[in-house]
């Protein structure tokens, strides 16, 4: 028998590398959400133990960016109507807008990170924003916990990396609870043509459309929502969910 090669534990951006945090005003579909987070990336990325992290791991601290593919994916979820308590997960959530927008739906919302920090902000701007029926757990890509489903996963701008490609579609094929969706967006980035490739082959169903997203005023990105299923009927409560 092969034993399983040991893994590298998951990292943790120290709390102090944040800096100061700056909290950002964000204009969805008439409402507005409040979102903190560092106010210079670049000073975070010179941080000691962030610098350390990459040279042992590869790792950056992505999450700490409020990405425009987040605000496509949270103002689509403003747009839809989503039964009362439904239970939406968030796949590396960093500061959580898309999963706030879900509690903004009604949902019941466990975000999800690598980085426990990333976790810490994220319950921090949800309760900014008043909601409070939500959980946080770190997850591992590599060894998602077998009793985790959900029957609503979201996920933005996840694939910045072909390396995370395999994982991701992976990790949703895994996650999905029978009859669900996945809604993920993507600023149309060099791997997304790898993306449709893997979903394919995993056997997972896709339909695309395209999204902008900006602050009003500001420079207005564009990406792709991608609507994820397994074969097979889907939930009655996510019927009406297409894109």
């Amino acid at each position: 028998m092969t034993a399983e090669p040991s893994l590298q534990p998951l990292p943790e951006t120290p709390w102090e590398a944040l800096g100061e945090l700056h909290r950002d005003e964000v204009l969805l579909e008439g409402r507005t959400f409040l979102i903190r987070r560092p106010a210079d990336y670049d000073t975070l990325l010179d941080h000691p133990a962030v610098r350390a992290a990459l040279a042992a791991a590869d790792y950056l601290p992505y999450w700490a960016e409020l990405w425009p593919a987040a605000r496509m994916l949270a103002k689509f979820l403003l747009k839809q109507s989503w039964p009362a308590g439904l239970h939406a997960l968030e796949i590396g959530c960093g500061l959580g807008l898309p999963g706030i927008a879900a509690l903004a739906c009604g949902m019941r919302v466990t975000f999800t990170d690598c980085d426990s920090t990333a976790l810490r902000l994220a319950a921090e701007n949800a309760r900014l924003n008043g909601f409070t029926d939500f959980t946080t757990a770190v997850l591992d890509w590599r060894h998602p916990p077998e009793e985790l489903r959900a029957p609503v996963l979201l996920a933005s701008d996840l694939i910045y990396e072909a390396r995370n490609v395999e994982p991701l579609v992976a990790l949703v094929d895994h996650l999905l609870a029978p009859g669900g969706l996945c809604l993920l967006t993507d600023q149309n980035r060099v791997p997304s043509a790898r993306l449709r490739q893997t979903l394919a082959q995993r056997g997972l169903l896709f339909t695309t459309r395209m999204m902008r997203a900006g602050q009003p005023g500001e420079t207005r990105y564009k990406g792709t929502l991608y609507r994820i299923t397994h074969p097979g009927p889907v939930d009655p409560r996510l019927a009406s969910v297409t894109v």
